[in-house]
């Protein structure tokens, strides 16, 4: 009974979600932006798919995917994830995990992901408190850090890891996760998954600027943009009223001002 009432708030718990968790990529194909490195052949996808990770840094702004790519990396691999902020964490901290690293390899064999949010935030004693570890690949690090690691993370650990740049996310790509949230949503997305019959020529162009208005703003940060959406849609519901539902509801300029509590930069217009 206890395992159907804790299935329960899961699931309601994922229901009430902010709507960037719930677009949370399970796989790399849904992954947006950054095709440098998850193209076909492009290094990090081979590393993946290849389960033949060695200790990496991801290196960008927020909003870039690091959280995400750091997860789907550990998703796709055999070995065990141990997830840590470096906010947070302590050199006992490190300590624990190496241990339980040490202890996992010798009883079952199998290996370990430490990945370390923040990692430029640890300070050179804990820094150093990991590099045996990873000298030894008894853990395979994934650091993550909006900070160019050159400067702020140890030179020792910086040489045994390969480092990924991550670029901020397109306009374009933007624009396509903005689409995805609205067909999670349940509205009007503009794009192939519309069934119903759409709005006109006139309201169609304001939603499209719109989400050029989104993007701009968002300044390549996906979960910025995903954020500033989710209020976005409450405020296009709520003009629409409740006789409008579903793809009958259409983003318009005033939802994304209200959302973003300012006058949106109009394109287009003369």
């Amino acid at each position: 009974m206890s395992d159907l009432f804790s299935a329960a708030a899961d699931e309601l718990a994922a229901a009430s979600a902010p709507l960037a968790d719930r677009l949370r990529p399970r796989s790399l194909d849904e992954v947006v932006g950054q095709e440098h490195l998850l193209g076909p052949g492009r290094p990090m996808r081979v590393l993946v798919e290849s389960d033949k990770l060695s200790s990496v840094v991801l290196w960008g702004p927020p909003g870039t995917g690091k959280t995400t790519l750091a997860r789907l990396i550990a998703g796709a691999s055999s070995a065990h994830l141990e997830a840590r902020s470096a906010v947070t964490s302590t050199v006992k901290d490190v300590r624990e995990v190496l241990a339980g690293a040490q202890a996992r390899l010798g009883e079952r064999g199998r290996r370990t992901i430490l990945f370390l949010d923040e990692v430029h935030r640890f300070n050179k004693a804990q820094q150093d408190a990991l590099l045996p570890a990873v000298e030894t690949g008894l853990v395979i690090l994934i650091g993550a850090t909006t900070e160019n690691p050159g400067f702020s993370v140890n030179s020792a650990l910086l040489s045994r890891s390969v480092l990924f740049r991550l670029e901020p996310l397109s306009d374009e790509a933007l624009v396509a996760l903005a689409r995805r949230g609205l067909v999670a949503e349940g509205l009007f997305s503009g794009g192939d998954g519309t069934t119903e019959e759409g709005p006109d020529a006139a309201a169609k162009a304001e939603f499209e600027e719109a989400l050029e208005v989104l993007a701009v703003a968002a300044t390549g940060d996906g979960r910025h943009l995903l954020t500033t959406l989710e209020v976005a849609i409450s405020l296009a519901r709520s003009r629409h009223g409740t006789g409008v539902s579903g793809e009958q509801i259409v983003l318009g300029i005033p939802d994304v001002e209200g959302a973003m509590g300012a006058k949106a930069v109009r394109y287009g217009v003369d």
